[in-house]
């Protein structure tokens, strides 16, 4: 089970963190990672971290964003910097046993769908 908190309303320039707990999953199995629908599109890969602490961003929040785990938390957390008004939509997070499938997903910025488990989403609204 994944479980997202930390969502909320911002203004441009301004920074949010968002945490994912982790239940169910062992940690060293599973990439963990984030996902962002914005309104009316997609839900893109953004950000994943995988079993040896490795990773990797979609080109839209590179710079800006910053992914991490806690293990002895099981918490993944988005540190989300500089945040601009196209940040604006709901964050999933997802795990997949197939790091390489995440990885993958999140270089790209696409959707994806191979994935073993999904949070409930957090909605990030940023003002201009």
């Amino acid at each position: 089970q994944l479980v997202e908190s930390g969502g909320g309303l911002v203004q441009s320039g301004g920074s949010l963190r968002l945490s994912c707990a982790v239940s169910g999953l062992p940690m060293d199995e599973f990439a963990i990672g984030w996902f962002r629908r914005a309104p009316r599109k997609e839900r893109l890969g953004i950000s994943c971290i995988t079993t040896d602490g490795s990773t990797y961003y979609a080109d839209t929040v590179k710079g800006r964003f910053t992914i991490s785990k806690d293990n002895a938390k099981t918490t993944v957390y988005l540190q989300m910097d500089n945040l601009k008004p196209e940040d604006t939509g709901i964050y999933y997070c997802a795990a997949a046993s197939d790091e390489s499938y995440f990885m993958r997903v999140v270089r790209a910025g696409t959707g994806g769908a191979l994935f073993d488990s999904w949070g409930q989403g957090t909605q990030v609204t940023v003002s201009a």
